[in-house]
């Protein structure tokens, strides 16, 4: 029988990735548990004296609940929670592919431009939104900004493939620096639109580019969420494809990785969640970069696993980094943004300065 350890009592090279897999792995149901227990406590968490406990009692009892508290859970509280899953998944799930894509600790779901183009197409709507036709502006309704935002994620995407592309091949080095160039140029024409805008839509722009799920209601989720699970789920196919780029474009192509496909479907699932994801939510930084750094220092660089930690664990951030916007400052709502650059912040600096003796960045 072959041993598992060397004479010193460690794991042998053959089986630590093995050991690895196996830790990310049980991983999985920890972090699962914390989620359930961080939804429990976003629906009991609020303004309003609305208690989950309380409610499960009454309807034990058979007893009706009140208008209240039908309106507080169901309207309020449920549709948020959902919300808040479903954007710290996407936005987790797209940074740890963007890494794995470039192969580049600090890469995240902007460097494909969605944030740009979103956060663009977010402030044309709020600062120009009133020059469109009326029928067009009665269709759209309070849908403007979201719809806006998606569509501007998916142009700008669209254009960076196209830049970054050349006879059928995909170059992430191009990539990378048009998407810099790309973000600058967003930033620009975004910057003429703020000196445009007047007092009231310089507070809509504040609050949506800090983000918020303030706004959450089940015809949001009914627009957003199913994109959301479908790149999602697109996504945590793409673990092997990964791991095997990390050797190298060529060594990935030659044990039978169709590389450029991969690239085009990462990238196409990135947008679509990350464009999904902004659009209903605003900007919500730092849960791309370090949902996926503390996974891997946790269990390992394996993407086989790390998609699926990072969607479960970048869920459970953001609802945590919810109810702290909530009631930090109750009755007032702190934008989520603030808080999740305070939690995340801090947490990216810790693991910059321990890794700094092991990654050249």
């Amino acid at each position: 029988m072959v041993a598992l350890t060397d004479p010193a009592g460690e794991l042998t090279e053959a089986e630590a990735p093995r050991s690895r897999l196996a830790r990310a792995r049980r991983l999985h149901l920890w972090l699962a548990l914390l989620l359930i227990a961080v939804a429990l406590a976003s629906l009991t968490v609020g303004a309003t004296g609305v208690q989950l406990w309380d409610v499960a009692r009454s309807l034990a009892r058979g007893e009706e609940l009140s208008r209240m508290e039908r309106v507080v859970l169901m309207d309020i509280r449920l549709p948020r929670l959902v919300m808040g899953l479903a954007v710290g998944a996407a936005l987790a799930v797209s940074g740890a592919v963007m890494q794995g894509l470039f192969r580049n600790p600090l890469a995240d779901p902007g460097i494909v431009g969605v944030s740009a183009g979103a956060g663009l197409g977010a402030i044309l709507a709020i600062v120009l939104g009133t020059l469109l036709p009326p029928a067009l502006l009665g269709f759209a309704g309070a849908h403007l900004v979201p719809l806006a935002a998606f569509l501007g994620g998916w142009v700008s995407t669209i254009l960076l493939y196209r830049v970054a592309t050349r006879r059928g091949h995909t170059s992430v080095a191009t990539m990378l620096l048009a998407g810099i160039a790309l973000g600058a140029l967003a930033g620009a024409v975004s910057g003429v639109l703020v000196y445009m805008a007047d007092d009231s839509q310089l507070r809509d722009l504040t609050f949506w580019g800090l983000g918020s799920l303030a706004g959450a209601s089940w015809t949001k989720l009914a627009a957003a969420l199913p994109i959301i699970l479908v790149t999602v789920a697109g996504a945590s196919f793409l673990g092997r494809s990964l791991n095997a780029l990390a050797l190298g474009e060529a060594t990935a192509a030659h044990i039978g990785i169709p590389v450029q496909r991969m690239k085009r479907l990462a990238i196409l699932c990135v947008a679509g969640a990350t464009g999904a994801a902004v659009a209903v939510s605003g900007g919500i930084g730092f849960v791309g970069i370090v949902v996926p750094h503390l996974l891997r220092l946790a269990s390992g660089p394996d993407h086989r696993a790390l998609l699926i930690n990072s969607a479960l664990l970048g869920a459970a951030l953001l609802v945590v980094a919810d109810m702290i916007s909530r009631v930090i400052v109750a009755p007032a709502e702190l934008p989520i943004g603030i808080v999740t650059a305070v939690l995340g912040a801090p947490v990216f600096l810790w693991i910059l300065l321990r890794q700094r003796g092991v990654v050249d960045l």
